[in-house]
């Protein structure tokens, strides 16, 4: 049986969450709206019709959540700070309330012996900037630089550990692309603009935390998957290429400045010519402490001629027969070791940190217990292949498992349940689950 010994007495082991997901109280104590506020409230986005309103109302419950993180055994606490609740209208006036709710949501960190690590933008942009044209905008760089700037000052004394912005090339192509996130933008210019201005921003937000936090541990996350293609033809292999430059190089190559992968994808060379002048290019890298990085299942794509752009399709881990989680995401720990080796051969990159990995399934709390074995396994083949990851000699060095209780999961509301902790969203009633229980005894509390 894998033990956390394992890994070595330094390797960190976290749990993670988000602001947005958790904290609820979306209108109150100064706190302005936020696009995933709005999108919510708009009919026929959210599975079931949920709202963000409430979440898990951890704006409330935070000090019983931080002692649940401490009783599960978990050293390391991962947060996001909600821009809007800072800084209602995304810029200008601060509201001191949101302030003082982070120095405490860290003060009750520290005094459990919880490392806090914090994401600095974690999709909840300020509805007050999206109005003026978000992330497409050319303003939103200063914008957030002023964010960064005041986190910096406010909480940088307290937390070394931070993350610039959690999964670029999710929120860009979900919320700027596809539309299915929000803001709810469609097309490739809007998405394009994004991507420019969020590599920019994940590199300017290193600079300013290294200039003003001495001794900071700065990163930044990406979500990433194993591209497979679906048989060994040119147009498979082909189509798995491109798809693997969007979700896998499209932000970790900038940053390392390496510029954006055009030599696998045609496309990106017009992109490059608008967006990667040399003086971008020097822009967008950054020497970052870690790269964290967020995986949750492997890719099988095949060509289709009758996609645009992409000219792929993904062939379900159902249709293919491979076992799932409840989202339909295949399960595939040789998958997951892969990915850490592709991103660990990048000599820019130095430490490697799993920011998020887990699994939902159908959780049922019956008789005040809930029985979720099948994350269990989950888990334990996960951490088997992370740990040949780690004795292979690749430079993987914690993990983070998402997420500490169930609660609002984008657009699936609140029926995908990621959870290690029950939560019952019209009473707010945590239970740990036996996954919750299994990580106390994997982390020998």
């Amino acid at each position: 049986m894998i033990k956390s010994t394992d890994f070595g007495e330094d390797f960190l082991w976290g749990v993670a969450t988000a602001a947005a997901q958790i904290e609820g109280t979306s209108d109150m104590y100064g706190k302005g709206p936020s696009i995933w506020d709005t999108f919510s409230a708009k009919n026929g986005k959210i599975k079931k019709g949920h709202k963000i309103n409430a979440a898990c109302d951890f704006y409330h419950r935070y000090r019983e959540d931080i002692a649940l993180v401490n009783v599960l055994g978990f050293k390391i606490f991962r947060f996001s700070i909600a821009w809007s609740r800072i800084l209602p209208y995304g810029k200008g006036e601060i509201n001191q309330e949101g302030i003082r709710f982070y120095h405490n949501v860290i003060d009750e960190c520290l005094e459990n012996g919880i490392t806090p690590y914090i994401t600095l933008y974690h999709w909840d942009l300020p509805q007050a900037l999206e109005d003026e044209g978000g992330w497409t905008s050319f303003s939103i760089n200063a914008a957030f630089n002023a964010f960064v700037s005041i986190c910096a000052l406010e909480f940088g004394d307290k937390v070394k550990n931070w993350i610039i912005i959690n999964e670029p090339f999710g929120f860009t192509s979900l919320g700027y692309m596809l539309g299915v996130h929000a803001p709810g933008r469609t097309g490739l210019s809007n998405f394009f603009s994004a991507v420019h201005h969020t590599a920019l921003a994940q590199a300017e937000g290193g600079k300013i935390l290294r200039a003003e936090i001495s001794k900071a541990n700065i990163g930044t996350t990406f979500s990433c998957s194993e591209i497979l293609p679906n048989t060994q033809s040119d147009s498979d292999i082909i189509a798995a290429k491109r798809i693997d430059c969007l979700m896998n190089r499209l932000f970790i190559e900038p940053t390392l400045g390496l510029g954006f992968p055009t030599a696998d994808w045609d496309l990106l060379e017009k992109f490059q010519i608008e967006y990667g002048t040399w003086r971008h290019i020097d822009r967008y890298k950054f020497d970052f402490d870690f790269i964290g990085l967020q995986n949750y299942f492997p890719l099988t794509v095949k060509y289709n001629a009758f996609i645009p752009v992409i000219q792929a399709w993904e062939v379900k881990a159902k249709s293919r027969k491979k076992p799932h989680t409840a989202m339909g995401w295949e399960i595939n720990p040789d998958s997951f070791y892969n990915i850490i080796k592709q991103f660990a051969a990048y000599t820019g990159v130095k430490n490697i940190i799993i920011t998020e990995n887990g699994a939902a399934y159908h959780d049922k709390i019956i008789d005040g217990t809930v029985n979720d074995a099948e994350r269990i396994a989950y888990f334990q083949l996960y951490l088997t292949a992370l740990l040949k990851a780690k004795n292979d000699g690749l430079p993987v060095t914690g993990y983070m498992a998402w997420t500490l209780m169930d609660n609002f999961e984008w657009a699936e509301g609140f029926n995908a349940r990621f959870g290690l902790v029950y939560n019952d969203f019209k009473t707010q009633q945590r239970t740990i689950k036996d996954s919750g229980y299994w990580w106390q005894q994997f982390l020998n509390i």
